[in-house]
């Protein structure tokens, strides 16, 4: 059986931490950093001739992210304790996506799926 996706991805600046880190030589992620989470958020669709409109997902995903987690203070995003793999939960229940990745920089991913 063919099975059919559409797939974006966004740059969004943010800070978070880890405040239950226990592991000393990562010590620091206690403290509030930066990074560019790099997200991709892959929803099936049922057909091939846009199901959903590529920019018009993007931006209602920017537009959530931007209401729940702007920060004026910090004139980015604040995801606060969240972790890559719960940003990526919240995404997936918020859109009903069958996968979404959450990485920092893009280097270290957290994935979450449907299966």
């Amino acid at each position: 059986m063919i099975k059919k996706y559409i797939e974006v991805h966004l740059d969004v600046e943010a800070v978070h931490n880890w405040p239950n880190c226990d592991i000393p030589e990562v010590i620091y992620l206690l403290q509030e950093h930066r990074h560019t989470f790099k997200i991709a958020c892959r929803k099936e669709v049922t057909h091939g001739d846009r199901d959903i409109e590529f920019i018009k997902f993007k931006h209602t995903i920017q537009d959530y992210i931007y209401a729940m987690w702007w920060s004026g203070l910090y004139r980015c995003h604040d995801f606060g304790s969240m972790s890559c793999e719960q940003i990526a939960t919240k995404l997936l229940e918020q859109f009903k996506l069958c996968r979404c990745s959450v990485s920092e920089d893009g280097e270290f991913f957290g994935i979450v799926t449907i299966d």
